[in-house]
This record gives C-alpha cells, sequence and structure tokens, in this order.
C-alpha cells in the first residue's frame, strides 16, 4: 500500500511531466545533437530468448523500487549481452514533493535492489520473479552532467533495471497482449493516431484484463520539443502502471507513461522513448545499450 501511495501522490497530481523548469531553457549540448544515433537489437540479440507464452520475465511486470510500484516497458541489451528491463525514473523518487524537477529531486542509489512481481496489489505483495539492480536512472545521470534544458529535466523518466545473467533464458522482448515493438518510432506521432501499451499497477487488485491500453495521441506537443506525447483513453494509465511502455500503430516503440493528468478527459503524458534512450546511450556508462524487438508480431 506504501508503495501504491507513492506513486499515487506523484502520477495523479501530474507529476514528473508538469515539473517546473531548471536552468535558463537553452538545451546543453548532450541534449541538443539530435543526429545521434538510434540502435535498435535484432530480435535475437544473440540471446537465448525464452518462448512469449512461457518467460517469467517480459514487460509488463510489476516492479518495486524502494517505496514505488510501477511497470517495466521495454527490454533492452549492450554489447556485454547483459539484459535490463526499463521502467519510469520517478519510480526510484524519495521525497514528498508533488512536482518534482528530474534535476534536483533525489532518488534511490543506482545498485538499489528492485523486485519484479505479478499479481501485487494493495492486499497482497503478490509473487517476486526476480530481483534486479538499478543500473540507470535518467534523474541522476541529469543530475550528475548538470543538465539545464527545461524539456529534458521535466520529461527524461527512464531507468533501466539489470537483470541477473543467469535469468537472460527466461526473459522474453514482446510486449504482452500487443506484440511487438517491431522498431524504435522516431517520428513526432500526429493528432489521432492510437497507440498501445501495457500496464500491471497493483491497484486493479490483479485484474490482468485491465492492463491492455489504447489510446489516442490528443495533440502534437509544441512546447515539449518531441520530449512528450499526449495521450486520451477511456481507460487511462493510472498511478502503478507509470513507467508502462507504449507502442505506435505500426508497432514501433513510442514512449513510456510518465504522468496521469485528472483533465476531462483523463490524460496521461508519454516521454519520448527515442530521446530517452539517446540520452542513455550517452550517459549510462553501458557500452552498446539498444532496445532489443518483440519476437512475437505486433498487432493493433
Amino acid at each position: 500500500m506504501t508503495a501504491v501511495a507513492a506513486v499515487a501522490a506523484l502520477a495523479a497530481t501530474g507529476g514528473c511531466g508538469t515539473r517546473p523548469s531548471n536552468g535558463d531553457g537553452a538545451p546543453s549540448a548532450a541534449s541538443s545533437d539530435t543526429a545521434a544515433p538510434q540502435t535498435v537489437a535484432a530480435r535475437d540479440a544473440g540471446l537465448p530468448w525464452a518462448a512469449a507464452d512461457r518467460a517469467q520475465l517480459h514487460p509488463g511486470l510489476q516492479a518495486y523500487t524502494g517505496d514505488g510500484q510501477c511497470t517495466t516497458n521495454f527490454v533492452f541489451t549492450d554489447a556485454r549481452g547483459e539484459v535490463y528491463l526499463g521502467q519510469a525514473a520517478h519510480c526510484g523518487y524519495v521525497g514528498t514533493e508533488k512536482l518534482p524537477n528530474g534535476c534536483t529531486a533525489r532518488t534511490v542509489p543506482l545498485g538499489t535492489p528492485v523486485d519484479l512481481r505479478t499479481g501485487g496489489s494493495l492486499r497482497t505483495e503478490g509473487t517476486t520473479v526476480a530481483t534486479g539492480t538499478l543500473a540507470y536512472d535518467s534523474w541522476a545521470a541529469m543530475q550528475a552532467t548538470g543538465e539545464n534544458d527545461p524539456l529534458a529535466c521535466a520529461h527524461n523518466d527512464f531507468a533501466l533495471i539489470r537483470l541477473p545473467k543467469n535469468l537472460a533464458g527466461s526473459v522474453n522482448p514482446s510486449l504482452p497482449h500487443w506484440g511487438g515493438p517491431v522498431d524504435l518510432g522516431v517520428d513526432q506521432p500526429n493528432a489521432g493516431d492510437r497507440v498501445y501499451g501495457f500496464g500491471d499497477s497493483s491497484l486493479r487488485g490483479g485484474r490482468n484484463a485491465l492492463s491492455p491500453h489504447t489510446g489516442t495521441v490528443h495533440a502534437a506537443d509544441t512546447n515539449s520539443g518531441g520530449w512528450a506525447h499526449t495521450v486520451t483513453a477511456a481507460r487511462p494509465g493510472v498511478p502503478g502502471d507509470s513507467g508502462a511502455g507504449y507502442v505506435d500503430a505500426q508497432g514501433r516503440a513510442l514512449g513510456t507513461l510518465s504522468t496521469l493528468s485528472l483533465a476531462v478527459p483523463p490524460r496521461n503524458t508519454l516521454s519520448d522513448l527515442s530521446r530517452e534512450l539517446r540520452y542513455a546511450q550517452r550517459h549510462s556508462g553501458i557500452p552498446g545499450l539498444r532496445l532489443v524487438l518483440g519476437t512475437e508480431p505486433f498487432h493493433a
């Protein structure tokens, strides 16, 4: 209950999607280079992926970091053959401020254990299928590099959980229910475009039928510099879905769920994965970091 409450306090109030700016608004050298390559691993990536219907580790698992419960988004690997699951950086937030700034907010340190679970709810902790370690946190990285781009400070909300090497054969990179991702989305979506995600908030009490999400891009956010995409849905992501992965109508990995607005209709903000990944490639210290494509075909 404490875990969900911590995330609820952040997401239900707009969370990190509406943080105050940090700095003078000028992009830093690190965030202004939009020509950096976007690297995507092949579906097999040279690793023994488990079959999607038998994999214990995959996108859409519940991730418990300190007092925060989130949902994992996509699978990543690197030049050393390590395997990671992505989540939101704000899952490791340490504090009570309702609108924390990613460039100043305190987070748990790298190396913090992250429990990956299924079936967690307000009544039960669920089943722990593995425990990984926090290997990258975009908030900590921006603070370490002195990031002064307010758009990055507001929307770069991405972290990586390193999985134990002996569990690599228990991982499948496909997004549950939808399949994919088939590529990394690098284009700005248009108003009216459909998106598809998968969240597993413990607030739902294990009702997995509510985990698949569909939504519509509300409008191009011209003030976000491409860092954020606003989505409306009849059943939006709720606290505990934070970090969930979303793909576009072609099955390309588009974004990670960052915030919930209580406007009418409710709106979610997705942080742009291509920008989050590019930032991590520069500042994580993880060589050859890249997204892994799903083994299952995408179907909307």
